[in-house]
């Protein structure tokens, strides 16, 4: 089973100072060694975190660190089908009375589209969506 990266850990990481490959390192020592992947939309929660920057030192060190994350894991796109599982499972947890907050909505159904896991610190808002694996970070 692989892997879904949920953008909290990389930012996590990050924050620490540490390099793309000391973060990748230190999930794989607590979720095992499985391919390791990030769903699309967690491109746009980690690219965000660049324009925000505040000064220009910043913004290149969160680049190179992103560009390292890139080289070393695959994006997985929003398909079609993904979408239409993400409506699916979204639409059944609001009827329900649950709402799943939209990004890890769809970066969940990405993991489950895959059969993969989830690996996560925001383990509440993953347990939310039914027969996803979910790897507590």
């Amino acid at each position: 089973m692989g892997l879904i990266l949920d953008s909290s850990a990389i930012i996590a990481g990050e924050r620490k100072g540490q390099s793309a490959a000391d973060v990748l390192s230190g999930i794989r020592a607590v979720a095992g060694p499985e391919l390791a992947a990030l769903s699309v939309i967690s491109v746009i929660e980690l690219e965000h975190g660049i324009w925000r920057a505040k000064t220009a030192a910043q913004a290149s060190a969160r680049q190179k660190f992103m560009d390292d994350l890139f080289q070393a894991v695959p994006v997985y796109p929003l398909t079609f089908d993904i979408a239409r599982l993400a409506a699916r499972v979204g639409g059944e947890a609001q009827r329900k009375g649950v709402a799943i907050p939209f990004q890890d909505l769809v970066i969940g159904v990405t993991a489950l589209q895959f059969n993969y896991a989830v690996a996560t610190l925001n383990v509440r808002h993953f347990q939310m969506i039914p027969g996803l694996v979910v790897k507590s970070l």
